[in-house]
């Protein structure tokens, strides 16, 4: 072998021992912070999630998805520190029909059909010509009728949807939450007639009805069922009823599947949600289900002075012990005929409901309560206004005898 051949290969570490100067270098220790500041730090951490806390308790009613979605709908409204929007003139006078169309004015006279915005801008002006004007709105849509005429209007969408002037002595009309149409009218031969409508306003059922005088007639909001009341005699007495219907489309003779009696008052108001009829009547409050079991309230031994049906699960009702007087109490009653009562010691103008909220409009100030009759918000000096509009998000419409003005607390 030569010399060449004999020598071993040199082989490196993999990992070479560090040199020594940096093996002697001490490991740098890492800075902390002052600890005051530490423990100023958590003192704020806690004082912002106790303030927080705090917060959320008490503006609990306040701080919800209807004060934001007040927030983005009237974002563009000139309004008052105090939430009052500028008034602006209806062209027309408090004897006028009143209602909340789609966050808008709605005002029916005998003369004109009008629509405002929260800023006074009309966007409907309808000539017509009715007696007695009645308004039913389901939120987006409103049908004004003339009550024992044959006009029929239905809007929406800030327009003129659908009218007839061929119907015989309209008695009442009514929307549910599909847009579905009930009107009922009196027909020769009969003792009422009921026709339900199509969202198209194609008729789809109809009733004519012989043994006993048609005074109202509602559709569920789902669409499967339908209510008729009707008024009779009993053993010589007055008597009033509710047929419930299962909704068909086919022809041909219809019989109720529950009929309920309601007792000898006179029904003034009636509401169909999806799952029960609401029928409030001089005396008292009945909810029949669609299952013909019912449940409601009394106050015969009071006066009626105002009432609404219009909140979510609520019924709101003005009763007194006597015709007049500042003396009242307020009932807000639901489904399941549980009441809860607020004494009230002044004149009240007006009520009103929508949403989880109840308006109570007195000769100076407008108080808003939540469903559980808990005080929502308060709007000080109104005095000029006669009458009070609310609408789902809590905000509300004041209207005097020749304004009318948005209210956004």
């Amino acid at each position: 072998m030569d010399e060449n051949s004999q020598k071993k290969p040199k082989i490196q570490p993999l990992n070479p021992a560090p040199r020594r100067h940096e093996e002697e270098q001490p490991p740098q220790p890492r800075r902390r912070l002052p600890r005051f500041l530490v423990r100023l730090t958590a003192t704020l951490v806690v004082v912002a999630v106790t303030v927080s806390l705090v917060a959320a308790l008490v503006f609990r009613d306040r701080l919800n998805a209807d004060s934001v979605r007040r927030w983005f709908t009237y974002r563009s409204l000139i309004r008052s520190d105090s939430g009052r929007a500028e008034s602006f003139p209806y062209g027309g006078e408090l004897t006028d029909t009143f209602a909340v169309l789609d966050g808008d004015l709605l005002v029916c006279s005998r003369n004109a059909i009008s629509l405002y915005s929260g800023s006074g801008a009309q966007y409907i002006n309808e000539p017509v010509g009715m007696e007695n004007p009645v308004v039913n709105t389901n939120g987006s849509l409103a049908v004004v009728y003339d009550a024992g005429g044959t006009d029929l209007y239905v809007l929406g969408q800030r327009s003129l949807v659908w009218s007839s002037k061929d119907f015989e002595s309209i008695l009442s009309a009514r929307l549910n939450k599909n847009g579905q149409l009930t009107v009922v009218t009196q027909a020769s031969g009969y003792r009422g007639m009921v026709t339900v409508y199509d969202a198209a306003y194609s008729p789809v059922m109809h009733i004519d009805l012989s043994s006993a005088f048609v005074m109202d007639a509602a559709l569920s909001d789902n669409g499967h069922t339908l209510a008729i009341l009707t008024v009779g005699q009993s053993g010589g007495a007055f008597a009033t009823s509710l047929e419930l219907y299962e909704m068909s489309y086919a022809s041909g003779e219809y019989a109720p599947d529950f009929t309920c009696e309601l007792g000898g008052g006179v029904v003034l108001e009636t509401k169909h949600t999806a799952s029960a009829v609401w029928s409030l009547a001089d005396r008292g409050l009945t909810v029949t289900g669609h299952d013909g079991r019912s449940s409601g309230v009394s106050w015969a031994d009071k006066h009626l002075r105002r009432y609404t049906l219009s909140g979510d699960g609520f019924a709101a009702i003005l009763l007194g012990k006597y015709r007049a007087g500042s003396q009242a109490e307020l009932w807000v009653v639901d489904e399941s005929g549980q009441r809860r009562v607020l004494e009230l010691n002044e004149q009240v103008l007006s009520i009103s409901a929508a949403g989880r909220y109840l308006a109570v409009l007195t000769g100076d100030r407008l108080d808003l309560y939540t469903d559980q009759l808990e005080l929502y918000n308060t709007l000080e000096g109104t005095q000029g206004a006669r009458n009070v509009l609310l609408m789902p998000d809590g905000s509300a419409i004041l209207i005097s005898a020749d304004s009318a003005g948005f209210y956004i607390p």
